[in-house]
């Protein structure tokens, strides 16, 4: 691959964009990150992908221009973008955008369709596409009108400006603004916790996310499905036992919940070991 630099650790696969002069989102980057995304389809050991840009100024700019016209080719590029905002989303590892620059259009619709995403100061955030005489193209305004509602939605969609990280935060657009001086510890703490986990807890908790916003009811009925199906695993028992051991329901649970939990793996992790 040329326009992506992937690094695995630890259950964490990095992918560095790096496609110049402008991080344009290009038929050809497009390409491998449809091919990497798919790659993941049975991979169990990659449980979080972070993507980040090598570029100082864009995270990812927005979709090439070149290819918006009503030529097959340019056609076939903007529906193969759209497959590609399609296939992060059905990803089962957990997905983290991490922006440190612009991303508009194409750039935005690429963020949100990641499961989190966290930005710095440096950070800017825009669906400006009516200004070129057309809509968004990646889900950008299904993205909003799910996140903000129809009033803030309209109007971020016919004026196209700019948002800060803060104000996207506000908006839902991302998960949280992080100052730049910060980001590196915050994501080695947050990432570090969910990378213990196995990937079907995450894949989980994204199915019932993805049905309860569709439907509560059918979100709840998978939520206890889930919970049945697990409740009668033999893991889970050993578990339970051993945070009951750890003093799980007393006193000490008020304070130190945490600390019973290092205490729990502390035990399972011996007794697997022996």
């Amino acid at each position: 691959m040329s326009k992506l630099s992937i690094s695995h650790s630890e259950g964490i696969a990095t992918v560095s964009i790096n496609n110049p002069p402008s991080n344009v989102i290009t038929s050809d980057l497009i390409n491998e990150v449809n091919a990497f995304v798919l790659s993941l389809k049975y991979d169990r050991d990659t449980k979080i992908v972070v993507f980040k840009s090598l570029h100082p100024l864009f995270f990812l700019a927005h979709l090439d221009l070149h290819v918006i016209n009503g030529t097959t080719a340019g056609q076939a590029a903007s529906i193969e973008f759209n497959h590609m905002i399609t296939n992060i989303k059905a990803m089962k590892q957990l997905s983290v955008a991490v922006v440190d620059g612009v991303a508009r259009g194409g750039g935005d619709e690429f963020v949100m369709a990641c499961d989190l995403a966290y930005a710095t100061e440096n950070a800017a955030f825009a669906q400006p596409e009516i200004h070129v005489n057309i809509p968004t193209g990646g889900q950008g305004a299904v993205q909003y009108a799910r996140r903000m509602g129809k009033n803030k939605a309209l109007q971020a969609l016919l004026l196209g400006n700019d948002f800060t990280a803060q104000q996207a935060e506000a908006l839902n657009i991302i998960t949280q603004y992080v100052p730049k001086s910060e980001m590196d510890e915050f994501l080695a703490q947050v990432l570090g916790v969910i990378a213990q986990l196995e990937i079907r807890n995450i894949l989980m908790y994204k199915e019932i996310i993805a049905a309860s916003i569709i439907d509560e009811d059918a979100g709840a009925e998978l939520e206890l499905r889930y919970f049945l199906e697990r409740a009668k695993e033999n893991k889970t028992q050993a578990i339970i036992d051993a945070f009951i051991k750890h003093g799980g329901q007393t006193d000490r649970e008020a304070k130190d919940i945490q600390g019973i939990f290092v205490d729990t793996a502390a035990e399972l992790a011996k007794s697997f070991n022996g």
